[in-house]
């Protein structure tokens, strides 16, 4: 096989917009393996990715390329020959570092590939070879058309930069074999039960404390809103008691003009309709305002409940605290008890050793006095 990948990782792909040469556009919807090959064939190294069966990635890494770190976890490389800028999303800063520094590798042992080219191109060919140029390529094939050209890599910002959060790091290339084996680094886990617990009581509370806070900002805001309503209200209310007092000292003054006692009562009739419909609305305002104090009475239970919880998670991190004091302190007791227990195993071994010997003499000791009586 002429091909085999040395490292793998994962990674989003990103292009450069072929248009504006400064916006990203995604070429996966998702974290893909990104792979170093190495083509022993033409001793040429590249960088390929596929997502399922189409090859979003296929550039050949040439001595003048150049790796750009253009954030803590995104970096781009220009490709002339395949006009386009690539960009690669890691999900760490550590995984762009690795990235990067294979491709300095890679990039430098083709540096030194071409230099040996050449050399032997200096020694065999004839002089309208050497006259050709020493760049060594590849033939013509879907594979061997890529390359580079550094200076498009300061066509992309990082204004630009496409934040994009790949889910896994080195796993292997899928479907290829030799796969480089320190690719997948996975960490080993660790713990103990009482953490385990204290870090879901503290998720539990913290998850309650911020549903809370985004409560009590919104009851905030229905207060400030409520309280400015109400403002308003009285003021309209000010206003209309002013007017229904406006409108019984005119119905007064025109009652006392006797000459005109028909337009009065006329005049008054619509008056009088007037104040009704006032007193309505002055009704309806009234029920509004008793609504925004209850909706404000709501609010304040609803700020109690939020202390209180509050309160209530500081008391269980400091019971918390002092069970685990508790349990350090009756983990060393029970040591010190297994340690006593043992001690006093081996005490009860020796005696019984003891007197196993003393049963054992005084055996001896009656078998004697009964030879004695019997020979007496």
């Amino acid at each position: 096989m002429g091909e085999q990948p040395i490292f793998s990782t994962r990674a989003h792909v990103f292009q450069i917009d072929p248009n504006t040469k400064k916006n990203w556009v995604p070429t996966s919807k998702h974290a893909v393996t990104v792979s170093y090959f190495y083509d022993s064939t033409r001793n040429v190294y590249r960088i390929i990715s596929l997502d399922g069966s189409k090859a979003i990635i296929n550039s050949t890494i040439t001595p003048n390329m150049t790796f750009t770190k253009t954030s803590q976890k995104f970096g781009q490389w220009a490709d002339s020959r395949a006009n386009t800028v690539y960009g690669l999303g890691f999900s760490s800063e550590h995984h762009l570092t690795k990235f990067a520094e294979k491709f300095q590798e890679f990039k430098e042992a083709a540096r030194l590939a071409k230099e040996k080219s050449q050399e032997k191109m200096e020694l065999t060919s004839t002089p309208s070879q050497e006259s050709a140029g020493g760049d060594l390529q590849s033939p013509l094939t879907p594979e061997s058309i890529n390359g580079t050209d550094d200076e498009r890599t300061h066509e992309v910002t990082q204004n630009s930069e496409p934040r994009a959060e790949p889910t896994q790091n080195a796993l292997p290339f899928s479907h290829r074999k030799n796969i480089f084996k320190g690719a997948l680094v996975l960490p080993n886990q660790t713990g103990h039960g009482k953490a385990i617990v204290r870090s879901a009581i503290s998720k539990h509370w913290e998850a309650e404390l911020a549903t809370l806070k985004g409560n009590n900002a919104k009851l905030t805001a229905a207060l400030l809103e409520s309280t400015a309503n109400v403002k308003q209200w009285k003021q309209q209310l000010a206003a209309y008691q002013e007017e229904a007092e406006r409108l019984h000292k005119r119905v007064t003054e025109l009652e006392c003009v006797s000459s005109q006692a028909n337009a009065v009562h006329t005049h008054k009739a619509e008056l009088n309709q007037t104040i009704q419909e006032l007193e309505e609305t002055l009704k309806k305002k009234e029920e509004e305002i008793e609504k925004l104090k209850q909706e404000i009475d709501n609010a304040r239970e609803l700020q109690e409940q939020r202390d209180s919880l509050t309160q209530k998670l500081q008391d269980v991190e400091i019971r918390n605290k002092d069970l685990e004091g508790q349990l350090s302190d009756l983990e060393q007791r029970l040591e010190k008890s297994q340690n006593e227990q043992e001690a006093f195993r081996n005490n009860l071994k020796t005696l019984l050793e003891i007197l196993d010997g003393k049963i054992f003499e005084l055996t001896e000791l009656r078998d004697n006095l009964a030879k004695l009586l019997e020979c007496s």
